[in-house]
């Protein structure tokens, strides 16, 4: 017997592998394999874990780190603002209380798109979330990547999955090399400009093409951050575009080499 299937992209095969539960006419179950947690997101969602008596489902899927309300000044343990200041305090007491590790000001505290890449815990095949729009930025590893809202959170914090639809997909490819001056950055806003600020909206995008090969992962964070700025839910690269960078990224990341789950990309 022969059975005809259609080729699926990265993008629905990552889906594919994690959905938990799919009844027709009903969102997925969609399982999560990280959770990143910042001071201004989760106050409301660890609430609503506390209202019902929940625990965590498993704090070794989640990481959080100090991001959006914390101060430049050089002692920055002393937050002046009294709002930030409380965000910050219930973020560590939260943590503390779930066992969850958090990365605070003296344990590698950082923004929260960018600690992912720099410790190794954004690896190729993965789903992550955040409660932040720019989540995306992680899709440059092949990572499946989005912003979630606080109540998503909280369904992450308890569950470890979220409910979704199949997402739609779109293929942008960026052919040719870039002239001198032109940069990731002028690339995203470029495609921007061609579909408008709506014209990926429902869609996640797979960037592919000789200018993104050429592309170190820095520039492809760059691409994947802003693809929510064309209404995309999230954008991706695969990695079998860039074997050699992405290896090359991650060989002493922490995390990574740890767990030495990015194995299969070595030559």
């Amino acid at each position: 017997m022969v059975v005809e299937t259609s080729p699926k992209n990265i993008i629905e095969k990552i889906w594919q592998s994690h959905v938990v539960k799919h009844s027709e006419g009903h969102p997925a179950v969609f399982a999560v394999d990280l959770m990143l947690i910042h001071e201004v997101t989760s106050a409301q969602a660890f609430q609503t874990l506390a209202q019902r008596k929940l625990p965590v489902f498993d704090p070794s899927r989640l990481v959080a780190t100090l991001d959006h309300s914390t101060p430049t000044d050089d002692n920055r343990w002393q937050i002046q603002d009294e709002a930030a200041r409380n965000q910050v305090n219930t973020l560590r007491e939260n943590c503390k209380k779930y066992k969850i590790p958090l990365l605070d000001f003296d344990q590698g505290q950082g923004i929260v798109h960018v600690i992912g890449p720099e410790l190794g815990l954004t690896q190729p095949g993965m789903t992550i979330v955040c409660g932040d729009s720019h989540t995306s930025t992680h899709g440059a590893f092949g990572a499946l990547a989005f912003g979630i809202g606080t109540s998503e959170v909280a369904h992450v914090l308890a569950t470890g999955c979220l409910l979704q639809e199949k997402p739609k997909t779109m293929k942008v490819e960026f052919r040719g090399q870039f002239r001198k001056g032109v940069f990731a950055k002028d690339a995203i806003l470029a495609l921007i400009n061609k579909i408008g600020v709506g014209g990926a909206a429902g869609h996640i995008i797979e960037y592919t093409g000789e200018s993104i090969s050429a592309m170190n992962m820095e520039e492809r964070m760059t691409v994947c951050n802003m693809s929510i700025e064309c209404g995309a839910r999230a954008g991706m690269i695969a990695p079998d575009q860039m074997v050699d960078k992405l290896r090359d990224f991650l060989e002493w990341r922490w995390y990574a080499h740890r767990k030495n789950a990015w194995r299969h990309y070595h030559r």
